[in-house]
């Protein structure tokens, strides 16, 4: 029994990378500090699983790369000795930052409003991450086995060092096909399928409406069942002319919503068309304001977004929307890139045709809006000949995410010493960015065209780089968003997965932070976008009160 488990150890010596430990357990260290979102204890021991495996495998490939260039090696009776002593020191450090995690985390949990974590959390985070590490090096041994497998076959007709290459490479190209074209595809087709069927039901109180003028009703041009799930909510949950009023003390018009649903046409150009046709027919093009929105992967349209832009046009206006996807926006970005774009370009392409047949006089003002990925649709539904012919009246654009090429060219073009998080472009007349705080009306006169980006500096959709594992993301720099961390640091590689985790989890916040935005931060952006009458101060303090007090109802 000794001489087994004195063989075990000394195989595992030869086996298991001391440099590899010690820079995993830094991996894991700087996966506790502070990012954007609070972390549970399961999605940090998931973290650092993940992070532990990443630090690990970049020294395994080091390694690697240091036999093939056939440089100096440590020497068995050297490796037998420093791989329990690194060992011991990845246990103290990963020790160390667990134990100052816990309050790492409640501080931010602390400006969001929520409890702190529970005192077993680093428990749970050491026990699962070392499952999910465990699973991930499991993963990378195989792979590992297979390339040598694969370098031996072709060993038998090149030099070895070129077979070792090139097994390494074929081994890397056919996992990443199994995963992607495989196991992704069959994941996503699953996803997409319940998705779809969730998408389709249609609960027993949720009852078709009745009034000529809604969407899904008898008189409708779209069906009550093709409206999709979110469709029908959007629509079942439009306010009437009274409950505005009463909010608002002043007279009220019957806002208008229309909402086209995957099922209703079997293209994109169809539905475009049909929610048109149904906006016509609804009276949408009678209304003073008219709205081009773009929901989120799954249909959704905010209600933050529409009650407070309703309460401010006094109910004048109409909202017309098309959905484009099933999937979450994440999901739908990462598999199916083009179609949010396309889908936003083809409705707003429709109405605007529409729209300008209309005498300039009579026509409704004509703004856009899009959350999440609905954002970046709406941004790339606009061509610029029809911005110097006909332009739009304005834009309200709500955690754009970083994928956003407008967004990315107007942040990076800002005027120097404003932070990314809150650009400012030189005099404002056109674009202003806000997270809700600002009080745009005073940031002097606006143009023929008003945007808005309201957006949260804890915002990960938003504030996610994909170069962030090379280099430190320009919102870090000071001053920071009052909701960020001061602890909060870049770390190689390590912050590009934490703020990977935190788009994950995004939305597991309390409203007005991260990417769950709130009805009050909405009031001063849509009255700046669309300069509705007859707003004084009163009138908007008694507004926002209401809408806060209908936030507070949904507080845990």
């Amino acid at each position: 029994m000794a001489r087994r488990f004195l063989h075990v150890v000394d195989w595992l010596d030869r086996r298991t990378s001391g440099v590899g430990l010690v820079t995993g357990a830094l991996f894991v260290a700087g996966s506790l500090t502070p990012s954007l979102i609070p972390r549970s204890p399961e999605i940090q021991g998931i973290l650092a699983g993940f992070c532990f495996a990443a630090g690990y495998g970049l020294m395994v490939l080091a390694g690697g790369l240091w036999r093939y260039m056939q440089l100096p090696q440590a020497s068995d009776r050297q490796a037998r000795l420093l791989v329990p002593l690194m060992g011991a020191a990845a246990l103290v450090i990963v020790t160390l930052f667990l134990i100052r995690s816990a309050q790492w985390q409640n501080d931010i949990r602390a400006v969001m409003t929520l409890p702190p974590s529970e005192g077993s959390a680093p428990l749970v985070v050491a026990g699962l991450g070392t499952a999910v590490a465990a699973a991930l090096l499991i993963v990378g041994k195989l792979l590992a086995a297979a390339g040598r497998q694969i370098s031996r076959r072709i060993a038998q007709v090149l030099p070895p060092r070129q077979a070792r290459v090139l097994g390494a490479l074929v081994t890397v190209f056919v996992a990443w096909q199994l995963f992607s074209g495989v196991l992704l595809r069959n994941v996503v087709a699953s996803v997409d399928a319940s998705a779809q069927a969730l998408d389709d039901l249609i609960p027993a109180d949720q009852v078709a409406p009745t009034r000529a003028w809604q969407t899904g009703s008898p008189q409708s041009l779209v069906a009550w069942q093709d409206l999709g799930r979110e469709g029908r909510i959007f629509v079942g949950d439009t306010p009437d002319p009274a409950a505005i009023s009463a909010v608002t003390g002043l007279p009220a018009r019957q806002p208008l919503r229309v909402y086209v649903g995957l099922n209703a046409a079997d293209s994109l150009t169809a539905r475009a068309d049909l929610a048109v046709a149904e906006l016509e027919r609804a009276g949408g093009f009678d209304r003073a304001a008219l709205v081009v929105a773009m929901p989120t992967g799954t249909g959704w349209m905010d209600p933050a977004a529409m009650e407070p832009l309703e309460h401010l046009n006094h109910g004048d206006v109409a909202t017309v929307a098309m959905q484009y996807s099933y999937l979450q926006s994440w999901i739908s970005l990462l598999v199916q890139p083009e179609q949010s774009a396309e889908a936003g370009r083809a409705l707003f392409g429709a109405v605007h045709r529409r729209w300008q047949q209309l005498p300039a006089e009579t026509r409704p003002r004509l703004y856009l809006y899009g959350l999440s990925l609905g954002a970046h649709s709406s941004q790339q539904s606009l061509r610029l000949h029809e911005m110097l012919d006909r332009p739009i009246d304005g834009a309200l654009w709500v955690g754009p995410p970083f994928v956003s090429p407008l967004w990315q060219s107007l942040t990076a073009e800002r005027d120097p010493g404003s932070p990314a998080w809150l650009p400012r472009l030189t005099t404002g007349e056109a674009v202003r960015f806000t997270d809700g705080r600002q009080v745009l009306r005073d940031g002097g006169p606006w143009g023929q065209v008003r945007i808005v980006y309201l957006q949260y500096g804890s915002d990960p959709i938003v504030f996610f780089r994909p170069d962030s594992a090379i280099r430190p993301p320009d919102w870090l720099d000071h001053p920071r968003a009052p909701e960020v961390s001061d602890d909060l640091r870049w770390y190689p590689v390590i912050t590009q997965l934490q703020l990977a985790f935190d788009m994950a989890i995004a939305l597991e916040v309390p409203m007005g932070h991260g990417h769950v935005y709130a009805p009050a931060d909405h009031i001063e952006a849509w009255l700046a976008v669309t300069d509705p009458p007859d707003w004084t101060p009163e009138r908007l303090a008694r507004l926002r009160a209401h809408f806060l007090a209908r936030q507070a109802q949904t507080m845990p």
